[in-house]
């Protein structure tokens, strides 16, 4: 199964946006494109919005509880989220989800919840859930400061995990820089020389992205 598991360097970082933006170029390209949130926290009575945004941007017609058959109302981890509602991560429920979509899909983009470590269930992370549908990791990145340590970090747990990185872009989720942000982030994207597939720039609200700021080629999808 081709495709790509987003996770990234911490909550916040623009996951959704970056996912969004390779759905919707693979759609306009034509491409028969499956989409996941597996879980999704923060839940409003609106439904779960990343999920929705990336079935949007994906062009599909899936059923919302394939696209995310997990959800919970309160803004925290997976396991958190799911112990105020006294409820647990249903993996069994994750897994037949998968099983479908990508059955019927020629490629799967799957979006994970907050970074690399966040826990999915008191025994699985976000990074085993990426290996358990064998995707490689498309890392999203925040463009502020710190980004040099949480990007480095990220990069060395998915090494020490043997999880395949097929790039990193950086979303500004945060909006324009300040110069000493924007010299550190220069610092960056210099150490990530190839990994760098794409920087998307700070957006007006409601902005969509331009898909050309990544590199789809150049990813596995």
């Amino acid at each position: 199964m081709r495709g790509l598991f987003v996770t990234g360097t911490d909550t916040g970082v623009g996951k959704t946006l970056v996912a969004c933006a390779i759905a919707r170029a693979l759609h306009e390209r034509g491409l028969d494109l499956g989409v996941m949130k597996p879980i999704e926290t923060g839940v409003s009575r609106e439904g779960p919005l990343d999920a929705i945004a990336l079935r949007a941007a994906a062009g599909a017609d899936d059923a919302l509880d394939l696209v995310c058959p997990q959800q919970f109302s309160l803004p925290a981890a997976p396991t958190v989220a799911a112990a105020h509602e006294g409820r647990e991560v249903d993996l069994a429920v994750v897994d037949a989800a998968w099983t479908v979509l990508s059955a019927r899909h020629e490629s799967m983009l799957v979006e994970g919840a907050g970074g690399l470590l966040v826990p999915a269930t008191a025994a699985l992370t976000m990074g085993d859930l990426a290996d358990r549908f064998g995707l490689p990791l498309l890392i999203a990145a925040r463009g502020a400061l710190g980004t040099i340590n949480h990007t480095r970090l990220t990069l060395e747990a998915a090494e020490r995990r043997g999880l395949e990185v097929a790039g990193v872009v950086i979303s500004h989720a945060t909006g324009r820089l300040s110069d000493a942000d924007a010299a550190n982030l220069a610092e960056l994207r210099a150490a990530l020389g190839k990994k760098l597939v794409g920087e998307i720039p700070p957006l007006a609200p409601g902005a969509l992205p331009d898909p050309a700021a990544i590199a789809i080629d150049a990813l596995p999808i």
